[in-house]
């Protein structure tokens, strides 16, 4: 009974994290493993597409440069 009553609590937590146009989507997954199996499946991406968003971000961060005397918030 109390594993159930976890299992609810975790999978209520995981749908509120998401986007309103999300919910929908995820909402048939009835525990919080398979509805968490999902989420990484959609929005994680697999090994090499994480190594490409880091060295996308890597690259961004090395080419950012303020100007002059501007200030973080102006950049």
């Amino acid at each position: 009974m109390q594993k159930r009553r976890n299992d609810v609590k975790v999978r209520t937590t995981l749908l509120l994290a998401l986007f309103d146009e999300h919910q929908l989507r995820f909402n048939k997954y009835k525990t919080a493993q398979e509805l968490w199996a999902a989420i990484l499946k959609t929005f994680g991406g697999n090994e090499a597409i994480k190594k490409t968003k880091k060295n996308q971000l890597k690259q961004q961060y090395g080419n950012f440069k303020a100007e002059g005397s501007e200030t973080l918030e102006q950049t």
